[in-house]
């Protein structure tokens, strides 16, 4: 997408990403029984430090929205799934002792839960409510010019970091003037002062470009579907990791398989990689309720994402991408299709980025991309 993207849709290109596509298999590593990958991440750490990155955030969500941003439903997600697709508790405890080894100043890492509202309106929401944080993490650290922020994002986590972008954009947009003024209005409407009080905090600070004072942002994504279209000018480094297994006889192993009815009997067992991804595409969300909140989402959608309908989404699933036109792209084998039918082995191949045996290879392959 262009710089300056203005929320426009990702064009969802079907094209060979060429050098910015790298393709990796997994090596499940269970780093609390491995004393050479708790040196990996130790080194990997050093890099991260020597390289300034100075906060690390795990941002994910899951179950019936809207979730808290509390350490009750945090603990209540790792009881009930653990780390299926839940960046829990131990997975960030572990990060953060394996990565801060030696090292005089340690990395600050932080588990953030989104709402999982799944509609332009809680994503947009959220997006804001992001931005705020973003800025507590900035003035909580003294983070300035050189230093950097690095959001790991997991499923739609992803697009709300996507309108996050088109927010931060370098120079004003209509886009973004007239987003924050839906959703002020909306939150007016509905007695939501804290979005109402953020949206006042951050937009001068967007505005001349001191949100972040100088630190960068850069993003990694994993399974996130592809939908609103990414504004890089106002992030640092960006990167996509998708579970992909290529099931395609054509030559274009960069693109998932959708073709009916084979994929009834392929996607109950993972075989090709990450499901959810491939179909949580445009027109594929959730409703809000209540009546403000849906004109409200009506208003964003328009702004946002001119595709609704069975056969809109399904025009968009058939397009069959796995990856957005900005950022590097990374197609990995997470080794988690095992013939298993049990979906709460493998949540349609969505699971497997937040499993504690895929943070060395994470980790790994995040630092190489963006960070060597």
């Amino acid at each position: 997408m262009p710089i300056e993207n203005n929320f426009q849709h990702d064009e969802m290109s079907r094209k060979n990403p060429g050098d910015r596509l790298t393709v990796r298999e997994v090596a499940p590593t269970a780093l609390s029984e491995s004393f050479s990958g708790q040196d990996a991440m130790a080194a990997l750490g050093k890099r991260l430090s020597q390289t300034s990155v100075r906060v690390i955030v795990l941002l994910h969500g899951w179950l019936k929205p809207p979730l808290a941003n509390d350490d009750a439903i945090k603990r209540l997600l790792d009881e009930q799934i653990g780390d299926a697709g839940n960046f829990t508790n131990t997975y960030l405890e572990l990060m953060r002792q394996s990565l801060n080894r030696g090292l005089d100043r340690p990395i600050h890492c932080v588990r953030e839960l989104w709402s999982c509202e799944h509609h332009h309106l809680g994503r947009a929401m959220a997006a804001v409510s992001m931005l705020g944080r973003i800025r507590d993490w900035g003035e909580a650290h003294k983070l300035g010019r050189g230093d950097r922020v690095l959001v790991q994002a997991h499923g739609q986590a992803g697009l709300v970091l996507a309108l996050v972008s088109n927010l931060l954009c370098m120079t004003s947009t209509s886009g973004r003037t007239r987003l924050l003024d839906l959703l002020s209005a909306f939150a007016s409407q509905v007695n939501r002062p804290d979005i109402t009080s953020t949206i006042q905090r951050v937009t001068p600070l967007l505005s001349n470009g001191t949100l972040l004072n100088g630190a960068a942002l850069d993003v990694v994504t994993f399974g996130m579907p592809v939908r609103y279209g990414w504004d890089p000018s106002g992030l640092g480094k960006l990167l996509h990791i998708v579970n992909h297994r290529n099931m395609r006889t054509d030559g274009k192993t960069w693109l998932s398989k959708m073709e009916l009815p084979q994929i009834t009997m392929e996607m109950p067992i993972a075989w090709g990689g990450d499901y959810v991804q491939e179909l949580a595409v445009a027109g594929s969300d959730a409703m809000p309720t209540a009546e403000a909140a849906n004109a409200a989402n009506k208003a964003v959608w328009e702004l946002v994402e001119p595709y609704d309908g069975f056969e809109r989404w399904l025009e968009c699933a058939r397009r069959a991408v796995r990856f957005p036109s900005e950022g590097r792209c990374l197609l990995a084998d997470y080794k988690d299709s095992t013939g298993s039918t049990n979906v709460r082995d493998h949540y349609y191949g969505h699971a497997a980025y937040t499993r504690l045996n895929a943070m060395l290879f994470n980790t790994t392959e995040i630092v190489r991309t963006l960070y060597s």
